[in-house]
């Protein structure tokens, strides 16, 4: 056992929404970890087994918009003292408010848990297009957000603060394995927004900067987590395209720049020391299979 394990040997991780990101979170916790305790949530049956063979303790806990689970299991998945949550929130699937609901449903449990430390899976969908460098200040009400819900739901996991420690991560876009971005683009014809850099992350360096937050202490501050260089879309998508030979988009010059964002990480940089597997979205690991953890 290193030290690191024994200083934490009673940790007690449980995820919700252990899918895309999520489930290899828990893998490699608990292949760096193993005498963590970690719980994942799911609302399809069919991955309590995929979760049980990785030493996953799962559970089936829909959320339409409150928990329509047991309450022994639920109180048993709550019963830890370390909370991730990675709930995407299907704004177009929903009406509006629906996600925020689903948020509240969450925090009525944690107020009756026993949970200190949390960690709240948010988005960088949250900025509007602003013409320029974007911090986290930059948005904090609904009202200046381009996804209200979004910010609606952070605010609700910020009043839990000072009780409990709470770090906020507005993820960039998620890539890497399966997630191609040339995927959803592939023969597209005249894109104008070629020119537009982009704010990704590869999963890899999202799971890595969880870990690094988890080992290192949560702490009361909301971060940008986007890949430090951001190349241009028409970049990323050529590549990938020629990397899986499909048919690259072709890009139609615009009299009038389009607009755009570029999210700074700074501010996490300043909190927490990580080195990025993927800081080049031109870069990134990609495969037609997901690849797990």
């Amino acid at each position: 056992m290193t030290d690191n394990d024994s200083k934490v040997e009673k940790k007690q991780i449980s995820i919700l929404g252990c899918g895309w990101l999520g489930f290899p979170l828990a893998q490699r916790l608990l292949s760096l970890h193993s005498t963590w305790e970690i719980k994942g949530s799911t609302t399809s049956a069919s991955k309590i087994d995929a979760f049980a063979k990785n030493g996953i303790e799962g559970f089936l806990l829909p959320l339409n918009p409150g928990f329509d689970g047991n309450r022994v299991a639920l109180h048993s998945f709550f019963d830890v003292d370390t909370l991730i949550i990675s709930l995407p929130p299907r704004l177009q699937q929903h009406e509006p408010g629906f996600y925020v609901k689903q948020v509240e449903s969450i925090i009525s449990e944690i107020e009756i848990s026993r949970i200190t430390n949390i960690i709240f899976i948010s988005s960088t969908g949250i900025y509007p297009e602003l013409n320029r460098i974007v911090v986290e200040d930059d948005v904090k009400t609904p009202e200046a957000s381009a996804s209200p819900d979004m910010v609606a739901a952070e605010n609700l996991f910020t009043a839990l603060r000072p009780d409990r420690n709470v770090t906020i991560l507005r993820l960039g876009g998620l890539l890497g394995y399966n997630r191609i971005p040339g995927k959803y683009v592939q023969g597209k014809k005249d894109m104008t927004t070629g020119s537009i850099p982009v704010n990704y992350i590869h999963r890899d360096d999202a799971v890595g900067i969880i870990m690094t937050i988890l080992e290192t202490g949560i702490v009361n501050e909301t971060f940008n987590i986007v890949s430090p260089i951001h190349t241009t879309r028409r970049e990323v998508y050529e590549a990938s395209c020629a990397q899986f030979g499909w048919e690259a988009p072709t890009f139609a010059e615009s009299n009038e720049k389009p607009d755009f964002k570029v999210i700074s990480a700074e501010k996490f940089d300043k909190h927490y020391h990580y080195s990025f597997r993927f800081s080049d979205p031109l870069h990134f690991y990609y495969s037609l299979e997901d690849g797990g953890a």
